[in-house]
């Protein structure tokens, strides 16, 4: 046999003898390996005893940590106010609140709550600055939004007006109060509006007037109560732009005196007016005074003959309407 031969041979049993060593023992079967007779299947594993590093390879978890340092990865740990407040929502299942800030002239979207249950601009109508609560029941104003310049609160219940009901209201220079149960008002009402032009406080049961701004244009009062001591003495002389000045249906004893020059409107029939002064109307030291503005005056519905002051109004373009 040459050389070459014994050569593969002893290959071949070489490869053989590896082969037999990779299979299984003879003479164990698959039960005698696992003794599946004796294995109690019932039995509870103890588990405080089990040593798990017969269990496959044992990892030393220190690599682990030298890796993460090596990688210099800086954990984010919240601080512990943090965590109890994370903890609390996922409990919850909520998301945490975001901030509030806090804006005392922030009145939304529909203008201040009213204590009714609704802001004002969803309970009366707001246009362009003007707020309309005619014929609303309410017994009372209701807290305004600041940008108001015209307010209606005509045919309402309203008894008494207070002097916080139009506070910090700049841009305020309307207001009508046409129709309602006024009684009474407090005496500075009026005196924070800078800006006030119009005053309408008609079918009313007012008695007397709080002081007014000198800004007034428009001063309707008819059909109250109001009698001579319930004004104030020479209260429209500062007046430089009032024009129009409604006090018919009333009770007063004779014509509020000093009256500014820019008046051309003076409503006063159905009052108790018995006599006229001489300087009314005209300047007794200056004969050729004439108030041109003035060009209205009702007198008719008074206890007055109107032939009996002839003097009272010789500056005026036109003679007052009243009996004669």
């Amino acid at each position: 046999m040459s050389l070459q031969c014994l050569v593969a041979l002893a290959m071949i049993l070489d490869f053989l003898g590896t082969w037999h060593g990779l299979t299984a023992p003879l003479g164990e079967t698959d039960d005698e390996l696992f003794d599946l007779e004796n294995y109690d299947l019932t039995s509870e594993t103890e588990w405080e005893n089990l040593d798990i590093n017969v269990y496959g390879d044992s990892y030393d978890y220190d690599d682990f940590d030298k890796k993460i340092e090596m990688g210099n990865l800086t954990p984010d740990i919240p601080s512990p106010a943090n965590q109890r407040t994370t903890q609390h929502h996922k409990k919850e299942g909520t998301l945490p609140p975001s901030p509030v800030t806090l804006n005392s002239k922030a009145a939304g979207l529909f203008g201040p709550e009213t204590g009714l249950g609704m802001p004002t601009c969803l309970m009366c109508v707001c246009i362009a600055g003007s707020v309309y609560c005619d014929d609303m029941g309410l017994d009372q104003i209701p807290p305004l939004p600041k940008d108001t310049t015209h307010f209606y609160g005509r045919f309402n219940k309203i008894r008494h007006v207070k002097n916080t009901d139009f506070i910090n209201l700049n841009k305020l220079r309307s207001i009508d109060l046409t129709g309602n149960q006024i009684s009474g008002m407090d005496e500075d009402v009026f005196q924070s509006l800078p800006q006030l032009q119009e005053l309408l406080l008609a079918n009313n049961n007012l008695q007397l007037v709080p002081e007014l701004p000198i800004t007034m244009k428009y001063i309707d009062l008819r059909n109250n109560r109001l009698v001579s001591r319930g004004m104030h003495s020479e209260g429209f002389k500062d007046m430089s732009q009032l024009e129009f000045l409604y006090l018919s249906n009333n009770h007063l004893d004779y014509i509020p005196t000093l009256l500014p020059l820019s008046l051309r409107v003076l409503h006063l029939q159905n009052n108790n007016i018995q006599s006229l002064h001489e300087d009314t109307f005209c300047n007794l030291h200056d004969l050729s005074f004439i108030r041109h503005n003035l060009e209205d005056i009702r007198l008719d519905g008074n206890p007055l003959n109107i032939n009996l002051f002839a003097q009272a109004y010789v500056c005026l373009p036109r003679l007052p309407v009243g009996s004669h």
